[in-house]
């Protein structure tokens, strides 16, 4: 029996070095998986940011990481929709470019902020 060999392709995209309109971090990086439909963002906050936070949410911690399922729609790669169907939010990015985007959608009305640049960009193809 013979079984075809297929190689299989997966993108994964790092963007770290990330600078942020309002916070500042100590690390604060992107990694989209494109074959798993994946982000996860990785960051250590500041002293001074992390202080800010904490006196209003004792749950905030200083180094944190989170996972959101994303989708490429129109070269555009989105996370999820983050809230409630007449209000909600995606982080928006696009494919070779360092900046970092929030949509915000409410009542259809739609607005794009940019919230981060990032100053390293990589890609990796990964066969396996």
């Amino acid at each position: 029996m013979i079984l075809p060999f297929k190689t299989l392709k997966s993108e994964i995209i790092i963007m770290s070095a990330c600078d942020d309109k309002q916070d500042e971090f100590l690390k604060n990086e992107y990694i989209l998986n494109l074959s798993e439909l994946i982000m996860t963002r990785n960051y250590v906050y500041k002293e001074k940011t992390y202080q800010k936070y904490r006196v209003t949410d004792l749950s905030v911690k200083k180094s944190n990481s989170y996972v959101r399922n994303i989708y490429e729609e129109d070269g555009k790669i989105l996370t999820h929709k983050h809230g409630y169907p007449q209000f909600y939010t995606q982080i928006l990015f696009e494919k070779g470019k360092q900046e970092i985007y929030i949509k915000t959608v409410l009542n259809n009305e739609e607005g794009i902020s940019k919230i981060s640049t990032c100053n390293k960009v990589e890609k990796f193809d990964k066969e396996s």
